[in-house]
């Protein structure tokens, strides 16, 4: 669960603003990123791969609430500043499907929800909700990029943490963060997943659960 104040991503968020500013005249931003940001209810980490020969922007999202198990994972496609998909996946206690196609000209052209054993359309409300929120998310991830704004994925093992990549590493988390993962490890029998994000103002604690984020985290040719 996220431990630090909103506050404080408020300021890495004007950090990273700030950021993006000075380095408009730098060289391209990679074409394989990871970042993610505190949310209202949750932690959401992103995952992104640009494509400049086709001019396409691939995210996947994923959002993890602070209480009950509905995570959702969304996967969007656009073209320059358009989406042109959005598939979203929600598990848990409400488990439903979303699957959204735009045409060239921004109308939709394919739209359905599946709930349990129902599929149903969407409402025009809905749809402006989905696209505002892709542009949204494009936005962020964006900015987050251009401030350097990197997330980590790990496991935490008898005080031990070894990223995703296989590489041991001692992040600078500060004293509260830190207790947190160890109390949570002593609660636990095997290893926790461990989830921060790094930047050049600091280190921030995203996510810290019984699960192996590893095993999911998504790869440059798998987007």
């Amino acid at each position: 669960m996220p431990l630090l104040p909103k506050c404080r991503f408020g300021l890495l968020m004007l950090m990273a603003v700030m950021l993006a500013a000075c380095s408009s005249h730098t060289k391209a931003p990679p074409s394989f990123t990871a970042s993610g940001y505190i949310a209202d209810r949750g932690a959401v980490r992103l995952w992104r791969k640009d494509d400049q020969t086709q001019q396409t922007v691939n995210i996947i999202s994923v959002f993890s609430p602070y209480s009950g198990d509905n995570t959702v994972v969304t996967r969007y496609q656009f073209l320059g500043d358009n989406v042109r998909q959005i598939n979203q996946t929600q598990v848990g206690a409400h488990p439903q499907t979303v699957q959204i196609r735009f045409d060239g000209e921004g109308n939709t052209s394919f739209m359905q929800r599946q709930r349990a054993d129902q599929r149903e359309n969407l409402s025009t409300d809905e749809l402006a909700l989905y696209r505002f929120e892709a542009k949204r998310i494009l936005d962020v991830s964006s900015t987050l990029r251009a401030g350097k704004v990197i997330l980590i994925q790990g496991q935490w093992q008898h005080g031990v943490l070894t990223t995703c990549d296989g590489n041991v590493v001692e992040p600078e988390f500060d004293r509260r963060a830190a207790a947190w993962i160890a109390a949570r490890a002593r609660r636990s029998a095997g290893q926790i997943g461990v989830a921060w994000l790094e930047a050049p103002e600091g280190v921030q604690l995203l996510l810290v659960a019984n699960e192996n984020f590893c095993h999911w985290q998504p790869k440059k040719h798998e987007m």
